[in-house]
């Protein structure tokens, strides 16, 4: 099993996340079609908010020390996991179910991880990753997973 490790994002890793969200991006286009604007990039207009606004909380994921990923959640009464990605290389090796779970540890509570209609694999990882009890909604926007994290 690889070295994973989960740090929070500082301000001057805005560029590194913004890099690796274009990947996130990327692949996720196979499920939501989204298309790159005129500068070639899909942007996502939210990042910035998460150095701006203290409910949002950003991660990064290192495997053997190494970018693997980031994490972004919205921290609240009912904390979600806004944006979560893996790079294609590190997965099916455990290292998106030890990162989820690490995040999920530190905000304990109330979690909702939603899922976008069509994009099954994530589906099925989420249920592997949440490692509490959850119950399961699926409807026309998509699929959801509610669980309380325990706390320690």
């Amino acid at each position: 099993m690889p070295s994973v490790e989960v740090t929070p994002a500082e301000a001057g890793d805005e560029p590194v996340l913004r890099r690796l969200m274009e990947l996130y991006l990327h692949d996720f286009s196979e499920f939501e079609g989204g298309d790159v604007g005129d500068h070639g990039t899909f942007g996502y207009p939210y990042l910035a908010l998460y150095w701006l606004e203290s409910h949002r909380h950003p991660f990064l994921i290192r495997v053997d020390g190494r970018l693997a990923g980031f994490a972004l959640v919205r921290a609240g009464q009912t904390c979600k996991m806004a944006e979560f990605f893996v790079m294609r290389k590190y997965r099916r090796r455990g290292v998106g179910i030890t990162a989820a779970r690490d995040v999920f540890a530190r905000f304990p509570g109330a979690w909702r991880v939603h899922q976008i209609p069509g994009n099954d694999p994530a589906v099925a990882f989420w249920r592997r990753a949440i490692a509490a009890p959850f119950t399961e909604v699926a409807d026309a926007d998509g699929t959801s997973q509610s669980f309380v994290q325990p706390d320690g």
